[in-house]
């Protein structure tokens, strides 16, 4: 099976109106900046976006938001996008707000194939509003029902193309566990090679959770929010990018 693409532009084409796509990344460390620029060409709309963040203002998600693409996000952080603020206080996105780790383990629960889980995370919260509830052990819990998704757009490393995946450092946040839990999986890697190039050990998700991949260029790789100490005279601060 050819699971190459020629292109971001290639992969989006598949992606229609009204879809639910998981996008991989932790705050802008590890996101699909290919996948989300030519999906944001491209003017597909009415998304459902599964993401820890919202990205920023211009730049990831944000230029996605800006556009009035996306329908509903289901996220853990959202506290740097002023767009995404406006229009959530506007009542011109929907925002289903989940608990970090919760976020994490229903998507994990959606790949495994998993169909629920009890959490303390929440109880006695409007987190927990209109959900099942139960005492185990003497201490309650809140029912969370596993997240899966029509597309996966994640981020790696380097791929072969069988869509066999590696990982950088912090870049390995929500990419793996979002790659098992979609109908179909897009990788964009910053580095392509052919099948037997990777170190079998390495591999974090393996090809057969992989549909299509891509070979990405022109990374920016900004980070969210640097922060720096006021340094000596005549010192100034260097750029810094988180792989």
């Amino acid at each position: 099976m050819n699971k190459v693409l020629t292109s971001a532009s290639e992969a989006v084409s598949l992606v229609p109106d009204g879809a639910t796509i998981m996008m991989g990344g932790f705050g802008l460390c590890g996101i699909p900046e290919n996948l989300i620029k030519a999906l944001h060409e491209r003017g597909t709309r009415d998304l459902t976006i599964i993401s820890n963040n919202a990205g920023v203002d211009g730049f990831g998600i944000g230029v996605l938001l800006e556009s009035r693409q996306v329908r509903k996000m289901i996220s853990s952080y959202v506290g740097e996008n002023r767009e995404f603020e406006r229009q959530c206080l506007s009542g011109e996105l929907q925002l289903e707000l989940v608990p970090q780790g919760t976020l994490a383990e229903r998507i994990r629960a959606g790949g495994a194939g998993i169909g629920g889980f009890y959490t303390p995370t929440g109880y006695g919260t409007i987190a927990a509003e209109g959900k099942e509830t139960r005492v185990l052990d003497g201490r309650p819990y809140v029912f969370e029902r596993p997240l899966r998704a029509d597309f996966a757009f994640v981020k790696a490393y380097r791929g072969d193309r069988l869509g066999n995946l590696t990982y950088r450092k912090t870049a390995r946040n929500f990419n793996p566990m979002m790659a098992t839990a979609a109908r179909v999986t897009i990788a964009e890697v910053e580095e392509l090679v052919e099948p037997g190039a990777l170190d079998p050990n390495a591999i974090v998700t393996p090809g057969i959770f992989v549909r299509y991949i891509l070979q990405g260029v022109g990374y920016e790789k900004r980070i969210e929010r640097r922060t720096v100490r006021k340094g000596a005279a005549g010192w100034r601060p260097q750029p810094y990018w988180v792989e």
